[in-house]
């Protein structure tokens, strides 16, 4: 506790000390030790001695196995894949173990003895559940990346791989093969080079002059020309530089005889703007054309494809997913397995593993190293399978309505509740679903389209936010269509299905699923 020390001697003036009483012993110290006071109650005399101390705790250490098994737990079924390919090329203890059957291999079922072929099962189970969906519809075969393939007689599987056609490229090969000159062709490839991925081109002539120079002196004229003969290539309707143009070059292909075509071509050369605000009929009117025609001629318009240039282009990374768990219904029971990519198809090679008694100590060393990483992977893959499974049984249980009927049944579901439920850290579960596809009767999904935040409901319940989301889309997909429903109208009607949402997050929800506001969704009627 603090206290009050006064020093006093002949050879030095006072001085107050409020300290604790660990520091005035500190400051003592240092002055004559003739004069030096006793030290105070509880302090040694002999001052402060080094001594040791012994202590308990407890500490995380990351080991290496825990890392490599957090490592693959995250990982996709198709980088697992290389991971798996690279470890067999290293380790000489690996090897690709024979694949028993080409089909799903469940593993893990909800009974005791799982089921050595599902299919089969499922097949006896059709006079009671007529409707039921199983994961052996189909073929489900896979194509192991080693030891499934000869490369002598099929090549490297890189050389397999077609190389994915662009829009620049599939317009250039045309531009190659046509009859056009060789200056012709430069300002070809300018021109396609400015197109837009949906085909478009929005810069205007006098930029392509520009940018032709000073290699190629042209005109706008001849630019223009070349131009008309790039609208020609496929896809139909490419290079247009309105959607009136991209219209009219699509409708001009068809034949004469069309029904409608040819008041569809005035409307996309004169009247296609004023086709959203008017209306058929008063579109008709104001052309002074019969309704029938104008219905057939607007109806021609609908059949034709407002950005060509999409049909032709890279497909984005994730468009073919490889399913890591399947889901199927059994006597009105979700269960849920793992597919076979998921399942190690792995294994330790048996004479390596025998040569270990018979090498030297140099050698046997090496192979027990290799040994032991080899079975810390095969561990670390079978406890990512047995994680996968684990958490998909939890997803079955909580959104088994969600797979019933649809969205709309989509319960607030959180990484916290899985966790809770199966046992695992949050994290844990965020790492088991990352990337992760599952097979069920609507479709591929991903895995974390089972899981929606919540919204407290004036029944005292909860909502998901995706299935409010589907509310929203229903709602918008049946509205007059020349009178579109406001955000506030939109969270006028949630409130009186009991959910009540601000006005500002129906909007946000609106911009999620990529919807028009109401004044640019009009539509003609």
């Amino acid at each position: 506790m603090p206290v009050a020390f006064w020093r006093r001697g002949p050879r030095t003036r006072c001085w107050p000390i409020r300290t604790y009483a660990g520091s005035i012993w500190a400051k003592l110290s240092a002055c004559d030790p003739r004069r030096r006071p006793r030290p105070p109650h509880g302090f040694p005399r002999s001052g402060m001695k080094p001594r040791l101390q012994t202590s308990l705790g407890q500490q995380l250490v990351m080991t290496p196995q825990l890392r490599q098994a957090i490592r693959l737990l995250q990982m996709s079924t198709a980088e697992l894949e290389i991971e798996l390919t690279e470890a067999v090329e290293t380790n000489p203890l690996l090897d690709w173990s024979e694949p028993e059957e080409e089909q799903v291999q469940v593993r893990g079922s909800d009974d005791d003895q799982p089921p050595a072929e599902p299919a089969q099962e499922i097949a006896r189970d059709t006079d009671d559940d007529r409707d039921d969906w199983s994961p052996d519809e189909g073929p489900w075969t896979t194509s192991g990346s080693g030891g499934s393939f000869d490369d002598d007689e099929n090549g490297s599987p890189a050389e397999r791989v077609a190389e994915a056609d662009t829009l620049h490229g599939h317009l250039l090969w045309q531009l190659h093969l046509s009859h056009l000159s060789a200056r012709d062709r430069r300002i070809g490839a300018t021109l396609i080079d400015a197109l837009e991925d949906d085909g478009y081109l929005r810069e205007p002539l006098s930029g392509i002059v520009q940018a032709l120079r000073p290699d190629i002196e042209a005109r706008e004229d001849e630019v223009l020309v070349v131009l008309r003969q790039v609208q020609r290539f496929d896809p139909v309707g490419v290079a247009a530089r309105t959607l009136g143009e991209c219209l009219h070059l699509q409708l001009a292909v068809l034949s004469d005889d069309t029904p409608g075509k040819t008041l569809a071509l005035q409307i996309a050369d004169t009247a296609l703007e004023r086709l959203p605000r008017s209306g058929v009929a008063g579109l008709a009117q104001e052309m002074k054309r019969p309704l029938a025609e104008m219905e057939e001629a607007v109806q021609l318009l609908r059949t034709l494809d407002p950005k060509p240039g999409a049909q032709v282009g890279d497909l984005s990374h994730d468009t073919y997913v490889v399913p890591d768990c399947v889901v199927w219904r059994q006597r009105g029971v979700w269960r849920a397995a793992l597919s076979g990519n998921t399942l190690p198809r792995i294994s330790i090679h048996r004479g390596y593993e025998q040569m270990i008694r018979q090498c030297g100590d140099s050698d046997a060393g090496y192979l027990k190293a290799q040994l032991q990483e080899a079975r810390w992977l095969l561990k670390s893959v079978e406890a990512r399978g047995d994680t996968l499974l684990k958490v998909m049984r939890c997803l079955l249980h909580q959104q088994a309505g969600f797979l019933e009927f649809g969205e709309q049944a989509l319960r607030p579901l959180t990484l916290r509740d899985v966790a809770e439920e199966v046992g695992l850290h949050e994290s844990t579960v965020s790492r088991a679903i990352a990337r992760k596809y599952v097979r069920t009767p609507r479709g591929t999904l991903p895995m974390r389209a089972f899981f929606a935040s919540g919204i407290d409901t004036e029944g005292g319940g909860e909502a998901s936010s995706t299935a409010i989301q589907a509310m929203i889309r229903r709602l918008v997909d049946g509205e007059n269509p020349r009178k579109p429903l406001s955000d506030a109208k939109l969270a006028d009607l949630l409130k009186s299905s009991g959910i009540p949402v601000a006005r500002r997050t129906v909007a946000k929800y609106r911009e999620a699923l990529n919807i028009l506001s109401s004044h640019e969704r009009v539509r003609i009627g």
